[in-house]
């Protein structure tokens, strides 16, 4: 991508008509309409110090501390829906990834594979969120890619990242390290970005507008990583959503995990649809909330930490870890039982990241 800043600055002809065109074969051919695309378009949004090295690559300051590295591709459908679209779920997601490692992430790398045909309009706006989000996250995208692919060989745009980042910590933050007496807790309410996609899908409405709670989270880990700093385990649960994550850190951790339903924050809107569809809202992807797991002595220092960052208002104490029952979940319903929280079987909504 950064090779083509100086063919802007040399100009090469009638500039790219970005508010009617566009994607066309010759955006991927490595020729003068790639540099048009990437030098009017991506770099015109994109640039920061390091994408304008000049690079096919970058070469970034030297990290101290362990390196946090995630990779993610992107594949919603649709493109654009009620709180975010591809461009800020391609940042959010790889952000959140590395943020979960426990680290502060830094940088991006941003990979485009557009079909023949996609309006350059949509491009931009994809582009600009990309930027917006970037900024909101405290990250910098670097370098990246663009390929076209033929007419009827793609779905618009897919975007594939990387995102690198430094551990905050001293130890090992992992889905292995969960211990019996820790607290669970949770962000904010659950299911908000799965059935906001859903019921755009549908077109369904629930006398209120669905908004995806698509978000970067590295700040927030700071500031838990800093109030509690034993923090064993931080997770964000995307696809299969808060039951399967929970799930994976029982079988990983080797220990048993009790939930409470009442504490579980789900918004009424996403109930509905999820009653409606026939859906769990455990079970629906979130992609700007995390899952912290931590010793019961510094729960509440976590909790506040949570709470006083814009995306974890809602934030709550949903259950515990326990020795009995390793490797499986349970809740205590709101009638008082228990049942179980078995793994997702299948795919309960695709292409939903």
């Amino acid at each position: 991508m950064t090779h083509d800043l100086k063919a802007e600055r040399a100009g090469l002809g009638r500039r790219l008509d970005v508010r009617r065109g566009t994607v066309d074969m010759t955006h991927g051919s490595g020729g003068r309409a790639s540099a048009q695309l990437i030098g009017e378009l991506f770099a015109k949004h994109l640039t920061n110090e390091w994408l304008a090295q000049g690079h096919d690559g970058a070469v970034m300051p030297p990290i101290v501390k362990p390196v946090a590295v995630s990779c993610d591709a992107h594949v919603v459908k649709p493109l654009f829906f009620p709180g975010g679209d591809i461009g800020r779920l391609a940042v959010t997601g790889t952000v959140n990834d590395v943020a979960m490692c426990g680290a502060k992430p830094l940088w991006l790398s941003a990979a485009f594979i557009l079909e023949e045909g996609f309006p350059l309009a949509d491009l931009e706006k994809i582009v600009i969120s990309m930027a917006e989000t970037a900024k909101e996250a405290g990250v910098a995208i670097v370098t990246g890619d663009t390929k076209v692919v033929e007419k009827g060989h793609g779905d618009g745009v897919y975007i594939a990242t990387t995102g690198i980042g430094e551990r905050l910590t001293d130890h090992l933050v992992s889905g292995k390290a969960a211990r019996p007496g820790d607290v669970v807790l949770v962000s904010g309410s659950i299911g908000d970005h799965g059935m906001t996609v859903m019921s755009l899908r549908e077109g369904m409405t629930f006398g209120t507008t669905l908004v995806s709670d698509c978000a970067p989270l590295g700040r927030m880990v700071e500031a838990i990583v800093a109030a509690a700093p034993n923090v064993h385990v931080l997770r964000d649960p995307t696809r299969g959503g808060l039951g399967t994550t929970l799930n994976e850190i029982a079988a990983e951790s080797e220990v048993g995990i009790l939930l409470h339903e009442a504490a579980i924050p789900v918004k009424d809107e996403v109930r509905a649809a999820c009653e409606f569809l026939g859906l769990d809202p455990l079970f629906s992807a979130c992609e700007g909330r995390l899952i912290c797991i931590v010793p019961a002595d510094e729960a509440d220092a976590a909790l506040a930490a949570m709470k006083a960052d814009p995306h974890g208002a809602g934030a709550a104490k949903v259950g515990e870890v326990r020795s009995e029952g390793p490797g499986f979940v349970e809740m205590e319903t709101l009638m008082g039982g228990r049942r179980m929280v078995d793994w997702l079987t299948g795919e309960q909504l695709p292409r939903i990241c």
